[in-house]
């Protein structure tokens, strides 16, 4: 019988003491150590640094503005006597321009409610990683994006100027419901402008980011729209005017 000693056999079962075990033994690099996520882009110092130069570019203008434009205080507001006109921040324009065509609860509530779903949902839409990251993807979503541009910068002011010179809500006004002048109707005048230009993109055997675009420009370039129209085109009353020729000696550019 050999004097060597056996090596004795460890049991996990036997160890009251052992509170970790040996899973796996590998005997080069696993396929995920130094490695990112698959196809993914090392983005540092790239994008940070164009964020950086992003970000003090626009400091630099907020202060060359701040010290250009003088902003004084006005004097204690009187209840009584309501500002003509009287507007909404900047940013806020789009949707007092809004309220001046349908229903508060349509124009100020629902839409805007539906416009950041739509925006919450584009990553389920689009869901395709081919042309991720490309400015429009391709060459027939450039021309998407430009005809859909083109259509809503030319129809939203006319439905406005229409809107406000032969507003329906009025010239019918007692002779259908409320409801019907304030709502239904704005409403589906607002839905056909918006989805017509999807009748034009489904010819085309669209993919689902060209929907995306579509939809988009369509709500960009319109809230563009009715910024500048309640910002530039809005005087006394409310009422559209040419910005230089504005009663009473009213400029909108004294809102800046």
């Amino acid at each position: 019988m050999s004097n060597e000693a056996k090596p004795k056999s460890f049991s996990p079962e036997k160890s009251k003491t052992k509170t970790y075990s040996l899973v796996e033994l590998v005997k080069a690099p696993t396929t995920m150590a130094d490695h990112g996520p698959d196809d993914s882009i090392f983005s540092f110092p790239v994008v940070a640094l164009l964020e950086l130069l992003l970000t003090l570019g626009v400091i630099a203008m907020l202060v060359i503005m701040s010290l250009s434009i003088n902003a004084p205080l006005e004097e204690i507001a009187n209840p009584n006597t309501t500002t003509d006109p009287a507007k909404a921040p900047w940013y806020f324009m789009g949707l007092q321009e809004l309220l001046e065509h349908g229903h508060p609860t349509l124009m100020a509530v629902a839409m805007p409610t539906l416009m950041v779903l739509f925006v919450m949902a584009i990553p389920y839409i689009d869901n395709v990683r081919e042309g991720a990251g490309v400015w429009f993807t391709s060459k027939r979503g450039k021309k998407v994006v430009r005809n859909t541009a083109i259509y809503t910068a030319v129809v939203f002011p006319a439905y406005i100027f229409l809107d406000s010179t032969y507003p329906l809500r009025e010239i019918l006004r007692g002779q259908l419901p409320d409801f019907i002048l304030q709502a239904l109707i704005p409403g589906l005048i607002m839905a056909v402008i918006v989805l017509l230009p999807l009748v034009f993109v489904w010819r085309m055997k669209p993919t689902p980011r060209e929907w995306v675009l579509t939809l988009f420009t369509v709500l960009f370039v319109g809230a563009v729209v009715f910024t500048l129209t309640g910002f530039l085109f809005r005087g006394p009353g409310f009422k559209l005017y040419w910005p230089w020729n504005m009663p009473g000696d009213y400029s909108p550019w004294n809102n800046l």
